[in-house]
């Protein structure tokens, strides 16, 4: 679509238009010369979206100007609103009348305030009676490890010291057992031999009557035992 141009009366007056009526009419500028220079008509379509966006900026400039207002009296319309001034004024009004009754009654409260508050019944609706029996639960539990629960919080700061010692009493418990099973390993042995010597001590006794009854005196055998040779000698 083709630029209209400025000069032509058929299109609504611009700012180029009227800047070159001007210079006609004033005659700096005649008819032929704009005849001629009809072909750069672009040149005053810039001009004229220049002047547009100009006034662009200037409307920007405004609408950014309001809205910096409406940004001022949004944090300041607590302080100068009426309405904000309204419900400040009101509820300064309910304290004032709050003070006011408190003083009227103040012997009153004075001796409820004296007045022990044990074996008191404090009013609750039947709804919430199985929350307080829950509540009271908890807090009968809490208060029997109430203890417990100090102790591990007083012994947090030394919860290192306590790591430390707990490892050396589980490396003494490991030699104290591995010293166990080598004794219970002993004891076993030694039972063993016992229950061998135990058995051998009859035949001995049995083969050293014979001896004695026939007077015969049999030369030592390699297998006699070292117990036979010192249950002879005891004798």
């Amino acid at each position: 679509m083709a630029a209209a141009h400025p000069w032509d009366p058929a299109c609504e007056p611009s700012a180029a238009g009227l800047l070159l009526s001007h210079f006609v009419a004033s005659g700096m500028v005649t008819q032929e010369m704009l005849n001629i220079s009809k072909k750069s008509a672009p040149y005053f379509v810039n001009f004229s979206r220049l002047q547009q966006i100009s006034n662009i900026q200037a409307e920007i400039y405004q609408k950014n100007l309001e809205i910096e207002l409406l940004k001022l009296e949004k944090d300041t319309a607590d302080v100068v609103h009426p309405f904000f001034l309204a419900q400040k004024c009101h509820t300064l009004q309910s304290m004032n009348n709050h003070l006011e009754a408190v003083l009227k009654e103040k012997r009153s409260l004075r001796q409820r305030l004296l007045k022990t508050t044990c074996e008191e019944n404090l009013p609750i609706e039947a709804v919430y009676h199985r929350y307080m029996v829950h509540l009271l639960e908890l807090a009968v539990t809490f208060i029997e490890r109430l203890e417990n629960h100090l102790e591990t919080i007083r012994n947090i700061p030394h919860l290192d010291e306590n790591l430390r010692k707990m490892s050396m009493a589980l490396a003494k418990m490991d030699m104290l057992v591995t010293e166990t099973e080598e004794l219970a390993e002993n004891i076993l042995k030694w039972r063993e031999q016992q229950k061998e010597i135990s058995s051998c001590i009859p035949k001995i006794l049995a083969e050293e009557n014979y001896l004695h009854k026939h007077d015969v005196i049999m030369p030592s055998l390699p297998f006699t035992s070292k117990v036979h040779v010192q249950t002879i000698n005891s004798k």
